[in-house]
């Protein structure tokens, strides 16, 4: 068994990052066997306008992030893409095999590219196919994925079921067919601001969101602005139909103590919200202070990081290494 998951290093991870898939990548360490594979995606940042310095500097923030949070790279490969060109170079050969009907059916582009598509990079375009390649290039057998990304791994599937139908025989295939794993129950973080809005690093409104590298007060100071009602909470999980922000707060709190969310309406059932986000401040600080004062530790120290970095992609491209061989065995090129 071989889990892979990868991110994005566009920015500072924040709460929704957290819950909704980093908490999940550490669990996976200690409740899943066989090898965890953990990549940040620099060469899908760069489908998008991008300045070169920051991604260099969110790759290593990211990478802290990570470790921080608890990724054990001892246990899991930690690495970034551009360490693994295997990733490039899968890419390549697999874009003989995927279809422009297939890419045309991908739902990221037309949201990412907009209005103005003839002006989108190429790169966004066969960004599904640099992912298929990410997943196919390990053998990877299990993608946790959530709802937004199924579409991807389907997508991978079919490249790699195509591949292997055309360049290798039943009983050889080049690559293995990855299954998705939903996690359970995973949180769906909203915006402090806005309920019915994901929480994103994208918004331009700080206050939208925790940040990983928030201190205790900054934490304290955007709970307790956070949007809400005027109405006290329920006792049960149908009392918040109709009130996006009260959800999210209740969920939010609900994720970090691991619980359900009629859970913690019977504890707080009748309380304003003025008594219950000192409560969810608390136990905000209390989940993600140790992460940040880590975070803190390792930020800045460069060279400790890259060590990290180069550790996960060592292994990583001895992984790789026999796939990418097939694959251009497969197709008859001479090397």
């Amino acid at each position: 068994m071989r889990t892979l998951s990868g991110i994005q290093p566009t920015g500072n991870l924040h709460l929704g990052n957290y819950l909704g898939a980093i908490r999940n990548w550490v669990r996976m360490q200690d409740e899943m066997p066989g090898d965890k594979l953990y990549f940040l995606a620099d060469l899908h940042a760069i489908s998008m306008p991008h300045v070169p310095s920051e991604l260099t500097a969110n790759t290593r923030a990211m990478t802290a992030a990570l470790v921080a949070c608890g990724i054990d790279t001892d246990r899991s490969l930690l690495f970034n893409q551009a360490r693994v060109p295997a990733h490039a170079e899968l890419q390549w050969l697999l874009n003989g095999t995927a279809r422009l009907g297939w890419l045309n059916r991908m739902t990221q582009f037309k949201d990412k590219s907009g209005k103005n598509r003839e002006s989108a990079s190429a790169a966004l375009y066969t960004y599904p196919v640099l992912q298929a390649a990410d997943v196919l290039l390990y053998q990877t057998t299990h993608v946790p994925v959530g709802e937004d990304q199924k579409q991807h791994l389907e997508l991978a599937r079919d490249v790699a079921q195509k591949f292997n139908n055309d360049y290798a025989s039943e009983d050889a295939p080049v690559f293995t067919l990855p299954e998705p794993i939903i996690p359970a129950g995973l949180a769906r973080i909203m915006s402090l601001r806005d309920g019915t809005a994901k929480m994103s690093k994208s918004d331009p409104s700080d206050m939208s969101r925790i940040n990983l590298t928030d201190d205790a007060d900054t934490m304290m100071q955007k709970i307790r602005k956070a949007k809400t009602d005027p109405e006290v909470l329920p006792s049960e999980a149908d009392g918040l139909e109709g009130r996006p922000e009260a959800r999210n707060l209740v969920g939010i709190y609900a994720a970090l103590a691991d619980t359900s969310v009629d859970a913690v309406l019977r504890d707080h059932a009748g309380q304003g919200f003025g008594a219950f986000k000192p409560a969810l401040g608390e136990l905000l600080i209390e989940t993600l202070g140790p992460i940040n004062t880590r975070f803190i530790a390792l930020k800045d120290d460069i060279a400790a990081l890259d060590a990290i970095l180069d550790k996960g992609a060592e292994k990583a491209r001895v992984l790789a290494k026999p796939t990418l061989d097939a694959a251009y065995a497969a197709l008859g090129l001479c090397r």
